[in-house]
């Protein structure tokens, strides 16, 4: 008796393709709890500064817009990580539209201008 040969699967249209690839998304997240679901489907967040405020900048502090989930310690951490400063403090504060500013304060030995530049906020 000869073997049987199995037969290849004809390619789906993109339109099937796609329903098929969200079934198996929404399987695998049906029996998790809402926050996993949004922790596997968000990208982790930037932290790439996005605001400049010069008036601070004389304080030697740099201002950050940053992720709301992130806490003073990650803040510092990162921010030591990404740039090489030594940073003495952060404050933060959650703005009404729901992000987060990051206030960091440099030691003395750094100047806030070229570090700024280095960053390319300015």
């Amino acid at each position: 008796m000869a073997p049987k040969v199995k037969k290849e699967a004809p390619a789906l249209p993109r339109a099937q393709a796609k329903a098929k690839a969200l079934k198996a998304k929404k399987a695998v997240l049906k029996g998790m709890h809402r926050y996993m679901q949004k922790m596997i489907c968000t990208p982790p967040p930037s932290n790439n500064p996005r605001h400049a405020a010069m008036k601070k900048m004389e304080d030697n502090i740099l201002v950050f817009i940053v992720d709301v989930k992130d806490n003073k310690h990650q803040i510092k951490q990162t921010r030591k990580k990404l740039y090489d400063i030594d940073v003495t403090k952060v404050n933060i504060l959650i703005r009404p539209g729901g992000e987060k500013k990051a206030y960091v304060q440099l030691a003395s030995n750094y100047d806030t201008l070229d570090i700024a530049n280095k960053i390319e906020i300015i």
